[in-house]
């Protein structure tokens, strides 16, 4: 049988250059670095015809496994839902996938990789959504799984971990403390499967990119607003777009928009500084509702700013008070978004209030994460 899809032999350093033979316990350059994986264009829309909807209908742009070893749990094309009229603004419902969040586009492809390689336990460590996903298809694939997260971490997303069986670490301080707890397990012969560093969780993610342009009719959107705090939705887009104008199936790319909370905004303020990376200075950090993006310092800042630079995009900070107005917003069309989701809604309508963006162009604003998974706010 043959097996479709984008082979993995090697890992390539995006700080130094250097090259590693591809091996699912390398997850970071002896430099520090994050490792990408090079991706082939290859991409071939005439491959779609007669496949069923779904993350895995692209399989020459996710890795090359047997099929029978995907971990799926029925990832759908998730909806379109327009927003005021006039505003050529669209939400794209990411928290209908099967967990409840976005995250599961790369998850996905982590767990079905690594049961691939024959991984027997897998760690991961996150704010909640990232963890939830991660015990979610650990016990689909019956991998031992275990989730470091913060002490502080919304209830609806720690139960959630808990109740597909994962064993569940809370750590005290910050959300750097919780990435080196479960770092550490690396010597314990555990696979650390960090969305935040995982190369294949952006192969995930770039699903994203294909989904939109098969429901906008072969095209691509102008702008794209993702909530930003590891930028694994930025990365994602900006590959995944960029896999499609390599392939020669678009021409174009769309600006990416990542939003922050002022409490805790590092690509913002890394952008007003003209820095091309997030490491070597200061900002203003505060408590924010919009936990799942409180990242002081995502291990891939300088590939996030480089690709919101090099698309005509930005990094955008919106206020607690912009949070729950967009919250109040997307809850009065209809749309049950937690307040990390509700960034998107914020800053769309920042950005078209200050002609950033056009009504006449088309933007699409990823809600990320299921409102029942936070009661950060209430009405």
């Amino acid at each position: 049988m043959t097996i479709v899809g984008q082979a993995l032999t090697e890992l390539i350093c995006s700080e130094c250059g250097v090259h590693y033979p591809f091996a699912a316990t390398t997850w970071r350059c002896a430099c520090g670095g994050p490792l990408d994986i090079p991706i082939a264009p290859n991409f071939r829309p005439e491959a779609l015809a007669g496949r069923q909807p779904g993350l895995w209908r692209y399989r020459e742009a996710l890795p090359a496994i047997p099929a029978t070893l995907e971990v799926s749990l029925g990832e759908p094309m998730t909806p379109l839902v327009p927003a005021r009229p006039g505003s050529g603004l669209t939400y794209k419902l990411d928290f209908l996938m099967p967990s409840g969040s976005y995250k599961d586009r790369g998850t996905t492809v982590v767990v079905s990789t690594l049961r691939h390689l024959g991984a027997a336990r897998i760690v991961e460590d996150s704010s909640g959504n990232a963890g939830a996903s991660m015990a979610a298809y650990c016990s689909a694939a019956s991998i031992p799984c275990e989730i470091y997260a913060p002490a502080d971490a919304s209830p609806g997303k720690t139960r959630q971990v808990r109740c597909h069986g994962a064993r569940l670490v809370l750590v005290d301080g910050t959300r750097e403390d919780v990435a080196l707890a479960a770092q550490a397990t690396v010597s314990t012969g555990a696979v650390y499967a960090s969305h935040a560093w995982s190369p294949l969780f952006l192969m995930g993610t770039a699903t994203l990119a294909y989904e939109l342009w098969e429901q906008m009719g072969g095209q691509v959107p102008d702008n794209i607003i993702v909530p930003a705090g590891s930028g694994t939705l930025v990365l994602g887009a900006y590959r995944g777009f960029d896999l499609l104008r390599r392939s020669g199936v678009t021409d174009r790319m769309p600006r990416i928009f990542a939003v922050q909370a002022t409490g805790c905004a590092p690509l913002y303020h890394a952008e007003q500084l003209g820095s091309p990376t997030v490491e070597g200075f200061d900002y203003p950090i505060a408590d924010t509702v919009a936990e799942g993006i409180r990242i002081r310092r995502p291990a891939r800042g300088r590939q996030i700013l480089s690709a919101l630079r090099e698309t005509g995009g930005a990094a955008v900070a919106v206020s607690e008070e912009e949070i729950r107005t967009g919250w109040a917003d997307l809850l009065g069309r209809g749309l049950f978004a937690e307040p990390t989701s509700a960034v998107v809604a914020a800053g769309a309508g920042r950005l078209l209030r200050a002609g950033r963006i056009a009504g006449g162009e088309r933007t699409v604003a990823v809600l990320s994460g299921h409102g029942l998974k936070s009661t950060a706010l209430s009405v």
